[in-house]
């Protein structure tokens, strides 16, 4: 699958769906496919074990250039995940792909122009596109 397109998914999401045609349809498995995502990673830390998480406040001041924000602030997360958790959160990523897809078709938006255009607002924002 080397090459593929974010244009050849779309269209490949389009000749696939057929049961969740509807937008509501589409946007309720959109967002079950997140939760999916978000309770794979969780299980991750909660089951597996293999990452686990030490959160706390980041040590953000005002007086700190980027460069050295960048270099404090953490992820919280500790460890990497194994083959069977990368696997399981790969999978949910991918289907909530497929109905990021599926609602840009029903929609009619084309899902590279909107990477693109995204993109652009970073370029362009640049630090003023941080959230």
């Amino acid at each position: 699958m080397s090459g593929l397109t974010l244009k050849q998914f779309q269209e490949q999401v389009s000749d696939l769906l057929l049961r969740h045609r509807s937008l509501l349809d589409v946007l309720s498995k959109s967002q079950q496919a997140s939760a999916s995502v978000n309770r794979s990673v969780i299980k991750s830390v909660t089951e597996c074990g293999c990452i686990s998480l030490q959160a706390n406040k980041q040590p953000y001041t005002e007086e700190l250039t980027l460069e050295e924000t960048k270099a404090i602030i953490q992820t919280h997360v500790n460890g990497q995940l194994c083959e069977n958790c990368i696997d399981a959160i790969t999978v949910q990523l991918g289907k909530q792909l497929f109905y990021l897809s599926a609602l840009c078709n029903l929609l009619e938006l084309d899902l590279d122009d909107t990477l693109a255009k995204e993109s652009q607002k970073c370029s362009t924002l640049g630090l003023f596109n941080l959230s």
